[in-house]
């Protein structure tokens, strides 16, 4: 069924499909961060995930702070200069990314969850 409303920055019906296919096949880490993220849990906080920006989808979205947060695992030791230039062209347009390993997520969840809270608060703006 094709969309009636404009398209996410500039995303293609494809990077839509995909990210779809995405939000049904999580990795175990990021299954377990989405847990803490989805329904508002952390800090009030609005996530999406697997969200699609532009021809790139990122893992989750928080669109009240702009913050892109990636969980990356072991393909991306081998891919640095892609993640990199992945996240300046985030940064171009306002994005704060932040990149967490899969086994910081198993591993300390609730330090992972701090960081977070910490960078969102730190973006939103003052009341």
């Amino acid at each position: 069924m094709p969309k009636d409303y404009p398209r996410i920055r500039g995303t293609t019906p494809e990077t839509e499909q995909a990210a779809r296919h995405l939000r049904q096949n999580l990795t175990p880490a990021e299954a377990q961060l989405w847990s803490a993220l989805r329904g508002r849990q952390l800090a009030g906080l609005k996530f999406r995930c697997q969200h699609p920006v532009g021809r790139f989808i990122v893992d989750f979205y928080c669109p009240s702070c702009k913050l892109v947060i990636e969980v990356d695992g072991d393909i991306h030791t081998q891919q640095k200069a892609y993640d990199e230039a992945r996240t300046k062209h985030f940064q171009l347009f306002g994005y704060r990314v932040l990149r967490f390993t899969n086994q910081e997520v198993f591993r300390d969840l609730q330090t992972v969850l701090a960081r977070i809270v910490q960078v969102a608060q730190a973006c939103l703006p003052a009341d």
